[in-house]
């Protein structure tokens, strides 16, 4: 419930934000890669200029993940190693049980010792 809530007042805003962008900047425009000649239409892309926009945000949301991505790799690789190491300590610990249980099983229990009667 709180979830949602959140995402309502979190992601209702952002959407009118990015929709009030889009229809502001709608005009088209040109992206030239040839600095040199900019008038050049073989290095140049024409689009409305929310999506040049839009282009930006996705690139850098995806550089940030990566960047995230391959900083974390260390304690990704430390968790693995701590969980194979888990496995390994609960696999010894359910050996030892059973060969507990099979000694206890093998052992005969002493006769109560008998009191002399009085």
């Amino acid at each position: 419930m709180i979830r949602k809530l959140a995402n309502l007042f979190v992601l209702l805003p952002l959407g009118i934000v990015l929709i009030v962008l889009s229809v502001a900047n709608r005009h088209s425009v040109s992206l030239a890669f040839n600095p040199f000649r900019p008038e050049d239409e073989a290095l140049a892309i024409s689009a409305p200029f929310f999506v040049f926009l839009f282009l930006a945000l996705i690139l850098g949301m995806v550089i940030g993940s990566l960047v995230t991505w391959f900083s974390q790799g260390q304690y990704r690789k430390r968790a693995r190693a701590e969980a194979r190491e888990a496995v390994k300590w609960h696999d010894e610990a359910d050996r030892q049980k059973a060969r507990a249980e099979e000694m206890a099983a093998h052992a005969v229990a002493p006769l109560p010792a008998q009191l002399p009667a009085k």
